[in-house]
């Protein structure tokens, strides 16, 4: 099988869009979808596929996406032959990087314990519940469930890697059509003055854009007048001002532009059109946190860290320093 069902799979956010009086952003992202989908599918679509394929059907799921690991639970435990064939379909969609997840038992160690991101996170937002929420930069959804679970009615993430839809969509079969969705299309490709969120995230991929000041601008028209923004990005020391941009890789990644100390990113933020800035975590990323896996067999942050000094890249650049920033467009 290599052709990918989009329209049954969208079929609920596009009626969604059209309730809500966003035909228009519909009509793009359909266009968008035959583009990714039927003109120029990704080689490994057959593969990935094929381990949806062999996740096999179970009754009476339910789910909790209210602890550490989102996780899934049917009253019958799944006989050897459907716990074998649930592993090695997830297996197929190796590398898992954000998670954790327990389906059905089979507990997948994701390389980032993005749980940990969302406890530092978590005690800032303003309640979620009702609330129209856009995850940007998403992986494979680990925080779009946990928004859900968190009360909000509806949930869309962004993230242009479709190993990490099909990822999500290994989670989401069993939850039948729940509010929630991942658009394989970067951020960039939302329409622009969308004003459609009350809530939107973008937690690491501030410093991956060659142009942090039009992220911030195209994050704020995605937000409807007074919403709020949820930015997590690397920083470094230093006063208002300073930002320090890698002479060419940082922890060995080419696509690494712009590290601003705090005050510099609060500056940021006021000049894009976001008031009540504030920083409301600062936290070291450590290999505890960021590791190889057996279900992410790939290097990870141990091998981008200076084997002598942790506190430095293996540049020499100050090692990873994440903040976390609540602010609500003017």
């Amino acid at each position: 099988m290599t052709h990918f069902d989009w329209q049954t799979c969208y079929g609920p956010l596009f009626q969604y869009l059209d309730t809500e009086g966003l035909s228009d952003w519909r009509s793009t992202l359909e266009q968008q979808l035959i583009r990714r989908f039927d003109e120029n599918p990704h080689g490994d679509m057959a593969r990935w596929l094929g381990a949806l394929a062999q996740l096999p059907d179970l009754d009476n799921v339910r789910s909790d996406l209210n602890t550490d690991a989102v996780t899934l639970t049917t009253e019958v435990i799944p006989d050897k032959d459907k716990q074998a064939q649930l592993e090695a379909g997830l297996r197929g969609l190796m590398p898992w990087r954000k998670g954790p997840f327990d389906v059905f038992g089979i507990n997948i160690d994701t390389e980032w314990r993005s749980d940990w991101k969302w406890q530092r996170v978590a005690p800032w937002l303003s309640d979620l519940t009702g609330r129209r929420v856009l995850d940007v930069g998403c992986g494979s959804g680990y925080h779009c469930w946990r928004m859900l679970g968190a009360g909000a009615k509806r949930v869309v993430g962004v993230d242009p890697g479709l190993l990490f839809l099909f990822q999500f969509l290994a989670v989401k079969r069993y939850l039948g059509n729940v509010p929630v969705d991942l658009l394989p299309i970067r951020g960039e490709d939302l329409p622009a003055r969308l004003e459609a969120f009350d809530t939107t995230f973008s937690m690491g991929v501030l410093y991956h854009r060659r142009s942090p000041l039009d992220h911030l601008v195209e994050l704020r028209d995605t937000l409807r007048p007074g919403g709020e923004l949820v930015l997590e990005t690397l920083v470094v020391e230093g006063p208002e001002g300073f930002s320090l941009m890698p002479e060419d890789r940082y922890g060995r990644m080419r696509n690494v532009w712009f590290l601003p100390s705090c005050d510099t990113l609060l500056r940021w933020l006021a000049r894009t059109g976001f008031g009540n800035a504030r920083v409301v975590d600062v936290s070291d990323t450590t290999t505890d946190e960021q590791r190889s896996t057996d279900w992410m067999r790939f290097q990870s942050l141990q091998d981008f860290l200076d084997p002598k000094d942790s506190s430095k890249t293996v540049e020499g650049y100050p090692g990873p320093r994440r903040a976390t920033i609540i602010a609500q467009r003017v």
